[in-house]
């Protein structure tokens, strides 16, 4: 177990590492490089189908790695705000708690909530000091008693 999570633990420094440096200049200095590279060589292997499939071979493999390393940034960036935002929410008295944790919800509560938010920026609309702030639940007693 403890070798797995050794594994484990290289992957995600050497996956951490080429995010990182995939981002850089030197990166797209590199990159340039190697297309330059390419380009001036085409002449001299006669442009040939070979010197076509290396580049074609290269940029696949390249873009394939880059998909997982993105969509492995982008979600620990993620989760990095959620837990933010849960922390602010959590330790203020105004916003309601069921907000926590909302991108588990499904598609319909999102839509539900969406619903709800839209409600709220219109009851918002209504109001003359633009500095309050309501909660859902709140806002709708508020405005089913002021306009009774």
């Amino acid at each position: 177990m403890k070798k797995a999570k050794s594994k484990l633990n290289f992957f995600e420094k050497v996956a951490q590492k080429a995010t990182q440096f995939s981002g850089t200049t030197y990166a797209f200095i590199i990159a340039l490089s190697i297309i330059l590279i390419w380009i001036f060589t085409g002449p001299i292997f006669d442009f040939s189908d070979t010197w076509q499939l290396v580049i074609n071979t290269s940029t696949t493999i390249v873009t394939f790695l880059m998909v997982f390393l993105i969509q492995r940034a982008q979600n620990k960036d993620s989760r990095a705000l959620h837990l933010k935002l849960n922390e602010l929410i959590a330790s203020l008295k105004g916003p309601s708690n069921r907000l926590i944790d909302i991108e588990n919800l499904n598609e319909k509560e999102l839509e539900t909530l969406h619903e709800f938010y839209t409600q709220l920026a219109i009851l918002a609309k209504k109001e003359s000091d633009l500095t309050s702030s309501h909660s859902i639940e709140e806002a709708h007693n508020y405005h089913k008693t002021k306009y009774k």
